[in-house]
């Protein structure tokens, strides 16, 4: 825990804003270098804020969306690395309701190192644990679209 609790609050805001800014550079079809840059810089930052003030889900939700981001950017080392700390996370902490997103986070990054078999094993996972999650049926739509955005991206990198 990290000072004053407007402090605390500060940051919470700033891990918040970061997270939610991200999206729009995770979201576009075409980025620049520049916002290549940014979109990392996001992911980071608010990564940062929440390793200073968030919990296990918070960490957790923020090195999925850091490993999204290198997906993305087809570097598939460091998306690995951060997958598998969302799940190491979710797993010690007993998130089950994070658990299908870190599959998914897990089926991303192996789809980014071209090693489709491990990336289907997870998507496998990802939609079983969707199944049993704890989550309500926005939740449920929401990590349903990333699988399936998740499984199209997969099966395009076959082709």
């Amino acid at each position: 825990m990290v000072g004053s609790k407007s402090e605390r609050a500060w940051h919470r805001t700033m891990g918040a804003r970061c997270f939610n800014r991200a999206w729009s550079y995770l979201g576009k079809r075409r980025r620049t270098a520049d916002d290549d840059r940014r979109m990392l810089d996001l992911v980071h930052a608010s990564r940062f804020h929440w390793g200073l003030v968030g919990d296990a889900r918070h960490r957790a939700v923020a090195d999925w969306q850091v490993s999204r981001a290198y997906a993305a950017l087809s570097q598939p080392t460091l998306a690995l690395a951060y997958s598998r700390s969302a799940l190491a996370l979710c797993e010690k902490h007993r998130l089950a309701d994070l658990l299908c997103t870190a599959y998914e986070g897990m089926a991303r990054a192996y789809g980014a190192a071209r090693q489709m078999r491990r990336a289907g094993s997870y998507l496998r996972r990802a939609l079983a644990q969707l199944e049993v999650a704890p989550v309500d049926r926005e939740d449920r739509k929401v990590y349903l679209r990333q699988i399936r955005e998740t499984e199209r991206g997969i099966h395009a990198v076959r082709r």
